[in-house]
C-alpha cells in the first residue's frame, strides 16, 4: 500500500503517447466521464501493456490527490481502515500538600488511520493496482463503498460504525487475467459494481513514443528496439502462459543500453546479449517447445537485423 511518492527521479511516459493514439484518447475521455459520474472503472489485460501507467495518468487528470494501493495477499482491513497500535500513558503526580500524595494515571489506545479511510474521507482518487492479488475477503470493503457509499469500520471499536464516502472519491482498479499466478478470482458482486475495460496492446507508433519518453532515447533508436520486440512477439505460438515480450521489454532494452552506453546496433555483441537476456524468457513462456538454444538462435538472427539509420 503506497502513497504516490517518487523514490528516485525517473522520467515517466509523457502525455504525448496518449495524444497520438486515437484509441487511448477515446478510452481516457470515456473513463473520466464514468469516474465523474460516480462509477469505478477496471482496466484488465495481460502484464506489460500499460494498465497502471494509464490508470495513474487518468487519476491525475481528475485534479484530486492520488493514492496508489498495490494488491497483495497480506493486505488486510487493518491496512485499509486502520487499527489501534498501542497505548499512550499519561501520569500526573500531585504533591501540592506535603502530607497528601496523589497519583493519577490514564491509558488511552493509539489509533492509526488506514490510507483507504483517509482517501474516502477526503475524496482521493484511488488506483488499486492488481486488486485481484488481494484476498476477496479484504476486497469486500469495496462492496459497501461502491454501492452504499459508506466505508464500514469493522472491528475498530470506533463510536461510528461507518464513514460516508466523499462525493469526489473515485477508484480505478487494474488486474491481470485470472490464470496468472498469485491471482484470486474476484467476487461477481464486486465486478458487477464497476465498468470493466479490457485494454489492447499499444500500436507500434504509441510503443515507440512510450519507450522514447520513458528512457529519453531518440525516436529512431526507440523504433528499432520496438520493431525488434514486436517481431519476437510474433514468434509466440500460445498465449496460455504468457504474451511474449511486452512494452516493458522494449523499455528495459532501451534503458539499459543508454545507462551502460551500449550502441543500439545489431552488429554489437554486447547489444545482442542484452536483447537475448531481456526477451528470451518471455518468449520461452509462449512457445510449446522450450529449447532455449533454439530460442536464442531466433533472437540473435532478429537482433542482427537492427540497424539504426537504415
Amino acid at each position: 500500500m503506497t502513497v504516490l511518492k517518487e523514490v528516485r527521479q525517473q522520467p515517466h511516459i509523457s502525455n504525448e503517447v496518449y495524444k497520438n493514439s486515437s484509441y487511448h484518447q477515446g478510452l481516457i475521455k470515456r473513463s473520466l466521464s464514468y469516474l465523474s459520474s460516480g462509477y469505478p472503472i477496471h482496466f484488465t489485460g495481460p502484464s506489460g501493456i500499460g494498465k497502471t501507467t494509464l490508470a495513474l495518468h487518468i487519476a491525475k487528470q481528475r485534479k484530486r490527490p492520488v493514492l496508489l494501493l498495490n494488491g497483495n495477499k497480506a493486505l488486510s482491513n487493518e491496512d485499509l481502515i486502520g487499527a489501534f497500535t498501542g497505548y499512550t500513558s499519561n501520569k500526573v503526580k500531585d504533591n501540592f500538600i506535603r502530607t497528601v500524595y496523589k497519583t493519577e494515571e490514564n491509558l488511552t489506545e493509539s489509533w492509526s488511520e488506514g490510507r483507504l479511510l483517509e482517501a474516502v474521507k477526503k475524496g482521493y482518487t484511488v488506483v488499486y493496482d492488481e486488486f485481484t492479488r488481494s484476498q476477496p475477503e479484504t476486497n469486500n470493503l469495496f462492496l459497501s463503498i461502491l454501492e452504499e457509499k459508506i466505508l464500514p469500520l469493522y472491528g475498530t471499536k470506533q463510536k461510528e460504525s461507518y464513514v460516508r464516502v466523499h462525493p469526489e472519491f473515485s477508484v480505478i482498479f487494474t488486474s491481470n487475467p485470472a490464470e496468472y499466478a498469485g491471482v484470486f478470482r474476484s467476487q461477481d458482486a464486486l465486478l458487477d459494481r464497476m465498468i470493466t475495460l479490457p485494454l489492447e496492446q499499444m500500436d507500434e507508433k504509441a510503443e515507440i513514443a512510450a519507450v522514447s519518453s520513458k528512457t529519453g532515447i531518440p525516436f529512431q533508436e526507440a523504433g528499432a528496439i520496438v520493431k525488434f520486440v514486436s517481431k519476437v512477439r510474433e514468434f509466440c505460438e500460445t498465449q496460455e502462459h504468457g504474451q511474449g515480450p511486452s512494452l516493458r521489454s522494449s523499455i528495459m532494452i532501451a534503458d539499459l543500453a543508454q545507462r551502460s552506453e551500449i550502441p543500439i546496433d545489431g552488429g554489437d555483441e554486447t547489444f545482442q546479449q542484452l536483447c537475448m537476456d531481456v526477451t528470451a524468457f518471455p518468449l520461452q513462456t509462449c512457445l510449446e517447445k522450450k529449447d532455449l538454444s533454439e530460442i536464442k538462435k531466433k533472437l540473435l538472427t532478429e537482433c542482427k537485423k537492427i540497424k539504426v539509420g537504415e
